[in-house]
């Protein structure tokens, strides 16, 4: 439906008026489920919700007076309100969250889109699957080729597709890694690139410790390693006491045979996976089948911010669990009559399913509306469940994942706390005019090189009582001396600033941008000298920089600053708050430059730029060139006709690509 506007002279309109206008835009609204948005006169969106009844649900902001409130606060800002008319209450629930997430609205619960779980990957098709086209008759090239008749088990993140089995998500890398670990061990699965498999000549080192049975020089037949990856894709499902009953049953076999030397390996597979499952601490036989794989979601709210806690299983295995802190707590649970807790886990519930994949048990700290749950489900495809006061096992999990919530939300508001008592210990030992803590800004500059090679600087900001990552930016140094730092400092540092002294001046080049109250740099005298330099031919301010001059024996908290502007040097304790955050910002600028420098310098040395200068040959391509060939020495020994028959290099590329590396 088309979107009332705002009339032109809204900005003289009396509230009187435009409370009167916004009722009657209301009243205008159908009875139907939908999405809507209040709108401020500067075009902001302040708050976005999904409604079962349009008209109903916006006309109740503006049936009462608010008074002071945060809702009034709301209100009394709202210029128009814009809707959209869906067909049901799922489409209102992606409809909203993906608006959420896009505009930030200040009064909604908002929750970091972060969605890069790890999984773990099985390649190939699932084993079942091989074995059942093996006996239809339909073989491949997967099927002659070595490595494709071993599958391999690795890391992963990104999109998921049918070529290979995905098991997860993962609530951290760590765990995807200790459960390749425990598969390495009982079931002895390669990890190697395929690669490396093809080039193999002699077991590695991973078979010398019985992690792998060395499928890559036929120590172990397919269809052995066949049987090991069914177990492998089994017990990653749950299925842990079938595959333990084979595995006995083997061992058995194997003892009555006399091969007491191979049952004693299954001996010691079947207690390693025992004792990981006696550390899971799960009571398999309260859970049903529908409850291998689970959710469990525990919430709590102090001192302003709010902690969602999720915890993962999967295949009877709990996995671990992530925190998650959501911003505009306090504007955003004014809006509605439900407990706060709640209403922060609906709002993750809706915004961090859709589009990712659900379990079809969730266990929850707090009941929620259950249309939110079954509008969820009708999103995603799957049947979801929803427990609120679970029994047995899941009540165990649900008591550690609450606990876990409250210990990181202590934590954050810990590490708050101490954050803004270091903004305030360094705006006072410096005496900076900043009247706004929250909005004090400090740039640091580091430069790195190895021997001059590869020199790159970097400048880190912190803002808001934390480092501001987003903001972070790299300076590739050229056309100075190798190993002058100074020159690198000085370049770095007009690149960096120029643009602003010109906005200062009246210019363009600062627009949107500002000048920090802080300017560090990492080093003494002669950095602090480049960087007066620097400002003086710029005309900004000196005081705004200082130098983090290393103490004697470059022991932490012995640490002295160098002023550009004449002040004599200081030292401020080394249990000072102060000198703490100076530290901690010096140590990320320095974190950040030795990164950047290391992947500019391994460009270099391996001669991936060269690759990457080449017009045609994108990322995928460049992959494919540097999979088969082995390296870009290996593209370079590689004749036209090679490298044409990679696939997506066409001839005329092929030629190309032998021409710019000759």
């Amino acid at each position: 439906m088309p979107e009332p506007a705002a009339p032109a002279d809204a900005a003289t309109e009396s509230p009187a008026d435009r409370r009167t206008r916004l009722q009657a835009d209301a009243a205008a609204l159908p009875h139907l489920p939908g999405v809507y948005r209040y709108v401020d006169a500067g075009g902001q969106v302040l708050y976005v919700g999904k409604a079962r009844d349009l008209k109903k649900r916006v006309s109740s902001y503006f049936h009462k007076d608010h008074g002071g409130t945060r809702i009034g606060s709301m209100v009394a800002r709202i210029a128009r309100i814009e809707t959209t008319v869906v067909r049901s209450e799922a489409e209102a629930l992606l409809l909203e969250n993906n608006l959420i997430k896009t505009l930030a609205p200040r009064f909604n619960i908002l929750f970091r889109d972060d969605k890069s779980y790890p999984y773990l990957k099985i390649t190939g098709p699932s084993q079942e699957g091989a074995a059942a086209r093996r006996r239809g008759g339909a073989t491949g090239q997967g099927d002659e080729a070595g490595p494709a008749r071993f599958p391999r088990v690795a890391y992963y993140r990104g999109s998921v597709d049918r070529r290979h089995r995905y098991f997860g998500p993962y609530p951290n890398a760590w765990a995807v890694k200790q459960t390749i670990q425990l598969l390495q061990k009982v079931f002895r699965l390669r990890t190697c690139e395929d690669t490396v498999f093809a080039h193999r000549t002699r077991p590695c080192l991973l078979y010398q410790i019985r992690r792998c049975s060395g499928p890559c020089v036929g120590l172990v037949t397919a269809e052995d390693y066949a049987r090991d990856v069914r177990d492998a894709e089994r017990f990653l499902l749950g299925q842990t006491d079938e595959v333990v009953a084979e595995l006995q049953a083997q061992m058995m076999a194997w003892a009555e045979a006399l091969e007491f030397e191979k049952a004693a390996e299954l001996r010691d597979r079947i207690g390693a996976l025992s004792r990981v499952l006696h550390q899971q601490a799960v009571d398999a036989s309260s859970l049903s089948a529908a409850d291998k794989d689970v959710d469990i979601l525990a919430v709590r709210v102090a001192g302003g911010r709010a902690c969602v806690n999720l915890a993962m299983v999967r295949g009877s295995r709990h996995l671990g669990d992530r925190a998650y802190f959501p911003s505009h707590v306090d504007d955003a649970t004014a809006l509605a009559a439900a407990p706060a807790e709640v209403q922060v886990l609906e709002a993750f519930l809706a915004q961090h399913y859709v589009g990712q994949p659900v379990p079809p048990t969730l266990v929850l700290s707090h009941a929620v509306d259950e249309a939110l749950v079954d509008a969820l489900g009708a999103a995603t495809g799957v049947r979801v469940r929803a427990l609120h006061q679970p029994r047995e096992q899941k009540r165990v999990w649900l008591e550690m994942a609450a606990k876990g919530a409250e210990l990181a939300l202590a934590r954050l508001l810990a590490e708050e706390g101490s954050q803004k008592a270091r903004t305030r210990a360094l705006a006072d030992a410096l005496e900076l005019d900043a009247a706004d803590l929250d909005a004090l800004r400090i740039e640091c500059f580091d430069v790195s090189h190895t021997a001059g090679e590869a020199t790159q600087a970097a400048c880190v900001v912190y803002q808001h009582h934390q480092m501001q990552a987003a903001e972070y930016r790299r300076y590739n140094v050229e056309g100075v001396v190798a190993g002058d730092d100074y020159a690198a400092m000085r370049q770095v540092l007009m690149r960096r600033y120029a643009r602003l002294a010109e906005g200062a001046a009246g210019g363009s080049g600062g627009a949107g941008a500002r000048m920090p109250d802080l300017v560090l740099v990492d080093g003494g005298r002669g950095q602090v000298g480049v960087a007066r330099e620097v400002f003086e031919e710029l005309g900004l301010d000196l005081s705004a920089i200082v130098g983090v001059e290393k103490g004697q024996g470059r022991k932490v908290g012995l640490e002295e600053l160098v002023f550009a502007d004449g002040r004599p040097k200081a030292w401020l304790g080394h249990d000072s708050a102060a000198l703490m955050l100076v530290a901690q910002i010096r140590d990320e600028a320095h974190r950040f430059a030795i990164t950047g420098m290391r992947a500019r310098r391994a460009r270099v040395r391996t001669g991936a730029s060269a690759l990457e200068e080449i017009a045609g040959v994108g990322p995928r391509k460049r992959a494919r060139l540097l999979q088969r060939f082995g390296g870009v020495r290996g593209v370079a020994a590689a004749s036209v006709d090679d490298l044409a028959s990679v696939e997506g290099i066409s001839r005329e590329l092929a030629e190309a690509i032998h021409r710019a590396l000759h």
